[in-house]
């Protein structure tokens, strides 16, 4: 029986009703948020995340609410083999995926100077290159196949000397803005969402030490996030800042000299 789209809903989804997205760290915050409106939207879903029992509660509910198929796909993508089976789903023929969203992330809590090696390799392999090895299965059936979108999760930390973190997240706008413009012109559009600080379980898991009291106005909001990141990739945009607060930040930040931006950034670090 065909699926009835609310016209609002439909405008969620950049492929439209019937296709299929993708989303790693889907079991909470923004990769939550990114699910439950490509569901409204009649979106079926790919969910993957660590947590199998969270991803099957989601997925159920989502199947509850608006009749879509939702798939679970429970892995570490921190784990070499984890990532390949990831990778297989995304350039499966039969069963082809519309939407890749790369939402998956961490942060390390430590300084530099204190943090261990192996908690920056994971930091850099889930920011930096899980997104570049999924993009890299899914293109080719995307390019085949004439279309395909891929919404690449970074931060406006990309933009300023903030860290490890934000160097990782430099490259996966880096690697968004490359891809679209090469592919663009063959139906492949490729977006890096770039939000601000988010009350999500991120913040939560790296402690309530790790920034400094800030007040509410200083949060941005995940589902205008979500929002912005779908309609952005839908529209072709390389790049889109979430929030017009975090815009003009950013568009301060152009304007300040290198080292004034690396005191600023670096205060109380």
């Amino acid at each position: 029986m065909p699926r009835t789209v609310f016209p609002r809903a439909a405008r969620e989804a950049p492929m439209g009703a019937r296709g299929t997205a993708l989303i790693t760290g889907a079991s909470a915050g923004l990769g939550r948020e990114f699910a439950r409106r490509l569901a409204a939207a009649r979106v079926d879903l790919v969910l993957v995340a660590r947590d199998e029992n969270r991803l099957a509660a989601l997925a159920a509910g989502l199947r509850a609410a608006h009749g879509i198929t939702a798939e679970t796909l429970p892995a570490d993508l921190t784990d070499p083999d984890d990532l390949e089976r990831v990778a297989r789903r995304l350039s499966s023929e039969d069963a082809p995926v519309d939407l890749l969203v790369n939402n998956a992330g961490f942060g390390v809590r430590a300084g530099f100077e204190r943090s261990t090696l192996a908690e920056e390799r994971r930091l850099h392999e889930l920011l930096s290159w899980v997104p570049l090895r999924l993009a890299h299965a899914a293109v080719p059936g995307m390019l085949a196949r004439g279309r395909g979108w891929i919404l690449n999760v970074a931060s406006v930390a990309a933009f300023t000397p903030t860290g490890t973190y934000g160097a990782a997240k430099a490259a996966v706008v880096s690697l968004s803005r490359a891809l679209n413009a090469r592919y663009r012109g063959r139906g492949l559009r490729v977006t890096a969402l770039c939000p601000g600080l988010l009350a999500t379980e991120f913040h939560e898991r790296m402690g309530a030490d790790h920034l400094p009291r800030l007040p509410r106005i200083a949060w941005a909001d995940t589902e205008r996030a979500a929002r912005d990141g779908l309609r952005a990739v839908r529209r072709g945009r390389s790049v889109v800042i979430t929030d017009g607060r975090y815009r003009i930040a950013r568009g301060l930040a152009a304007l300040l000299p290198d080292r004034l931006l690396e005191r600023i950034s670096t205060t109380g670090g």
